[in-house]
């Protein structure tokens, strides 16, 4: 099967992130949330990103409006039942992600294949909750989806040949380099990720260095873009948190075990960019 039409779940950046990759690809895209105003802000956050491109030269204006003509906003469950791949992208609780993939399983046709943009929760659970296991899998893109260039496909023990090839052939349209994963915890970036960002937060909480040291150290001796705790900041110390505490449910190794002062920021809403508050202060930056 050819994948034409996606439907994405989730008002989140991921959502309008994937939606963009998706509808530039040339495929039709179904945009659903909760509210129909929250999936009309989806839209009107691609066609400010296609507006940017436009004005750098980046995107022609009759390539942006034939993007944004692709896309559909809806917040009707029952929009999605054409969709030749579904993707959730809702928020990191399998308490909410498994009634959903129940809901859908009895709403989009048989062939179409569910999938989760889960970063670290077992995809195998979201099989069990529908009829088609064999079509249900990970397809984990990265933030933010339309510059980071890995999506990982991830294979439960339940998924079919057929089904980890289409949706490979799918983030290969998409212009993406799909690597393929079993279903462990955290897959390949953040089981090898998370222990890092918590480690720099041990470094910081033992006083080895500032903050802003260890970052600049990370960024100046290893060539990486961001130092990790501007980087967990960007994620967001809550989502963070969430990440360990799977990681740690399924290995039991102690670098997975978040550190307390993790918690404690969380717990003062201390959670990075999005509240203006994390290990840096973002209250006046634009």
């Amino acid at each position: 099967m050819t994948i034409e039409r996606v439907g994405i779940l989730g008002s989140g950046i991921m959502g309008s992130g994937i939606a963009e990759v998706a509808a530039k690809a040339g495929i039709e895209v179904v945009l659903r949330s909760r509210k129909q105003e929250t999936a009309d802000a989806m839209v009107a956050s691609l066609q400010k990103s296609l507006a940017k491109q436009v004005e750098r030269g980046k995107l022609e204006q009759a390539d942006a409006d034939a993007v944004l003509g692709r896309v559909t906003a809806t917040d009707h469950l029952g929009a999605l039942v054409d969709c030749d791949l579904v993707i959730e992208s809702v928020v990191e609780d399998l308490a909410v992600k498994l009634p959903l993939f129940t809901e859908l399983d009895s709403i989009v046709k048989d062939s179409a294949i569910l999938a989760t943009n889960t970063s670290t929760l077992p995809v195998v659970e979201m099989a069990m909750a529908t009829n088609r296991p064999d079509r249900v899998c990970g397809v984990h893109f990265f933030n933010p989806a339309p510059a980071m260039s890995l999506v990982e496909i991830v294979r439960p023990l339940t998924a079919s040949d057929a089904t980890i090839a289409e949706v490979t052939e799918f983030a290969t349209r998409c212009g993406k380099g799909p690597v393929e994963v079993k279903d462990r915890a955290g897959f390949i970036v953040n089981a090898l990720l998370f222990p890092y960002l918590n480690n720099a937060v041990r470094m910081l909480e033992n006083g080895t260095a500032s903050a802003e040291a260890i970052d600049a150290a990370m960024k100046g001796g290893c060539g990486f873009p961001m130092g990790p705790l501007a980087l967990l900041d960007l994620v967001g110390l809550d989502t963070s948190v969430a990440i360990l505490d799977a990681l740690y449910e399924e290995f039991k190794d102690p670098n997975y075990a978040a550190m307390p002062v993790l918690r404690r920021m969380v717990t003062a809403g201390q959670l990075g960019r999005k509240s203006g508050a994390g290990f840096y202060d973002y209250s006046k930056k634009g």
